[in-house]
């Protein structure tokens, strides 16, 4: 038994994020070079390369986009880094463009992510825990049929 999670993010954040706070986003990618003064604190989405247990690979990118920054990570999380991820995640949600689904979270040993939900107008996110029930009869749905 493992204790990891799968930790997807996929947003936008306005052209005016401050400086200072882009900086903060660079260092959690890995991005910055620069180390914490406080021994137990890292960047939380700097990990790249295969996955140790989720299977594919582990990202974070910033680009610059037609919407601002867009932003895109996927990482292996323990339990113990919680408290620091949810205040990150709070600390995005606050600043994000993005309306809805902005990304997953799911244990190694479920088959279903719980959903990640933004609301820019109140600067808030919430979990939204998805069950396994029944299957969609297409995998991806046809438009035209």
């Amino acid at each position: 038994m493992s204790d990891l999670y799968e930790f997807q993010l996929t947003l936008d954040v306005p052209d005016s994020l401050p400086a200072p706070d882009l900086a903060l986003l660079r260092w959690h990618l890995g991005e910055s070079g620069e180390e914490s003064q406080e021994p137990d604190v890292y960047p939380l989405l700097s990990a790249r390369g295969p996955a140790e247990r989720i299977g594919g690979t582990l990202v974070g990118d910033l680009a610059r986009g037609v919407r601002g920054w867009a932003l895109s990570v996927r990482q292996e999380v323990h339990p113990d880094e919680f408290d620091r991820l949810r205040e990150l995640v709070e600390w995005i949600a606050a600043r994000t463009s993005t309306y809805g689904t902005i990304g997953y979270l799911r244990f190694l040993e479920e088959a279903v992510p719980d959903v990640l939900i933004a609301d820019p107008d109140t600067g808030t996110a919430q979990r939204l825990p998805l069950t396994s029930g029944s299957a969609a009869q297409d995998l991806i749905p046809d438009p035209w049929g």
